[in-house]
C-alpha cells in the first residue's frame, strides 16, 4: 500500500513534501512580499516627488492646519454663542494677527530704548578685548591688530558680490515668508469657517464605506494635531519662564524681549532655541560681563537639555501617543531633510502616520477571526514534575 494512503492507526506517516518543494514555496513567498515592498517603496517615492514639486502649496496648507487647531476652540465657542461661522472665523483670525502685532509692538520700543546703552557697552567690550589682546600673555602689537583689521576689511570688500547676492536672497526669502504667512492666515480662516462642512462633503464624495474611514481618520488626526500644538506651547512657555526668570534675576537688559523671543523660538525646533539662547548670552556679555554671560549660558543649557531630552519627548509622546524615541528620530530626520520647517512638521507628520497605522490595525482586528489556540496536552504521570 502507498504510504500516502496509509491508515491513521497503522503506525505509518503520510508522505511529506520534498525539501526542494518546501524551499521553493518559501522562496516564492519571499519573492511576492519583496515585490509588494518594492511597489510600496515606488509609490512612496512618487508621492514624495509630487509633494516636493508642490511644496510651495503644501507648506501653507500644513502650517494652516496647525494654526487652525489653535483658532478652532475660540471659533467654536463664538459659534455656539450665536455668531455665524464666517464672523467667528474672522474674529479669531484677526485676533491672532492682532496678538502677533501686539507682541511686536511691545518688543520694538524696548529695543529702541535700550539699544544706545547696549551699543555703548558693546564699544567698551571691544576696547576691553583690544586691551586684553595687547597685554600679557599675548602681547599683540598695535600694528598687528591694525593689519588684522585691514585683512578683515579686504576680505569683506573682495566678497562684496557674494554679500550682495546674499542680501538679495535674504530679501527674496523674506518676501516669500510674507506671502506664505498671508496664505496661512487665509487658509486658516477658511479651515475654521468651513471645517464642519468639509468632512460631510468628503464623505458623500467618497461614498459610504470609504467616506466613513476617511472621516474617522481625519477626526483623529485633528485631535492629534491639537495635542501637538498645545504641548509645544506648554514646552515653550516653560522655557521662557525659567530662562526669562534667570535673566530678570541677573538684571540682564531686554529681559522681557529675550523672554518673548525664547517663547517664540520654542516653536522652531533646534535653530529657534539656539538663536534665542545665543542672543541672550550675547546681551548678557555686553551688558554685564563675562561672569553673568557664563551664568546665563549655564541656565540656558540646563533648561534646554531638560526640555529637549526629557520634557518635550515625554509630553509629546503622551499628547501624540508616540514613543519618545520616535519623537527624537522624527525631529532628527525632518531637520536633516527640510531644515527648520522639517523639524517643526516632523512630529505632526509622524503622529499622523501613527494615527493611520493604528486605525488600520483596529480595522484588521475587527475583520479578522481570532486564531484558535491549540489544545495543551496533559502530561503523562511519568512526565509530571515531582510534588
Amino acid at each position: 500500500m502507498d504510504e500516502a494512503a496509509a491508515e491513521p492507526g497503522s503506525g505509518k506517516h503520510p508522505e511529506t513534501a520534498d525539501r526542494g518543494v518546501v524551499f521553493g514555496r518559501g522562496l516564492m513567498w519571499l519573492a511576492k512580499w519583496s515585490l509588494c515592498l518594492v511597489a510600496i517603496a515606488a509609490g512612496t517615492w512618487v508621492i514624495w516627488f509630487v509633494l516636493a514639486k508642490l511644496w510651495v502649496a503644501v507648506l501653507p496648507v500644513a502650517l494652516a492646519l496647525v494654526v487652525s487647531t489653535v483658532l478652532w476652540p475660540p471659533t467654536r465657542w463664538l459659534t455656539n454663542h450665536g455668531l455665524k461661522p464666517a464672523a467667528a472665523a474672522a474674529i479669531t483670525t484677526l485676533g491672532l494677527l492682532a496678538l502677533l502685532a501686539g507682541v511686536i509692538a511691545l518688543i520694538v520700543p524696548s529695543v529702541v530704548d535700550q539699544a544706545p546703552d547696549l551699543a555703548d557697552r558693546a564699544t567698551e567690550g571691544v576696547n576691553k578685548v583690544r586691551d586684553w589682546l595687547q597685554g600679557p600673555p599675548l602681547n599683540i602689537g598695535q600694528e598687528q591688530l591694525n593689519s588684522g583689521v585691514s585683512a578683515i576689511v579686504d576680505r569683506l570688500q573682495s566678497s562684496a558680490d557674494r554679500i550682495a547676492t546674499g542680501v538679495f536672497t535674504g530679501v527674496s526669502t523674506a518676501t516669500s515668508a510674507i506671502v506664505t504667512l498671508f496664505l496661512v492666515l487665509m487658509l486658516s480662516f477658511f479651515f475654521v469657517k468651513d471645517g464642519p462642512k468639509l468632512l460631510p462633503w468628503l464623505r458623500s464624495l467618497l461614498g459610504g464605506r470609504s467616506g466613513r474611514h476617511v472621516e474617522e481618520v481625519l477626526n483623529r488626526v485633528w485631535v492629534t494635531l491639537g495635542g501637538f500644538i498645545r504641548t509645544q506651547a506648554l514646552v515653550s512657555l516653560i522655557d521662557a519662564v525659567f530662562i526669562g526668570g534667570g535673566l530678570v534675576i541677573l538684571g540682564v537688559p531686554l529681559a522681557a524681549v529675550l523672554t518673548v523671543l525664547t517663547f517664540l523660538g520654542g516653536f522652531v525646533p533646534i535653530v529657534g532655541a539656539f538663536v534665542a539662547g545665543a542672543l541672550a548670552v550675547l546681551v548678557a556679555l555686553v551688558a554685564k560681563g563675562l561672569t553673568t554671560a557664563l551664568i546665563v549660558l549655564a541656565i540656558i543649557v540646563v533648561v534646554q537639555q531638560l526640555e529637549g531630552n526629557v520634557l518635550q519627548p515625554v509630553l509629546q509622546s503622551r499628547s501624540m501617543q508616540l514613543h519618545a524615541v520616535v519623537v527624537l528620530l522624527a525631529i532628527t530626520v525632518g531637520g536633516s531633510l527640510y531644515g527648520i520647517v522639517g523639524a517643526f512638521l516632523a512630529v505632526p507628520v509622524a503622529a499622523v502616520g501613527a494615527v493611520v497605522l493604528r486605525y488600520l490595525s483596529e480595522e484588521l482586528d475587527a475583520h479578522s477571526a481570532p486564531t484558535p489556540e491549540s489544545p495543551v496536552a496533559e502530561p503523562d504521570s511519568a512526565d509530571r514534575a515531582p510534588a
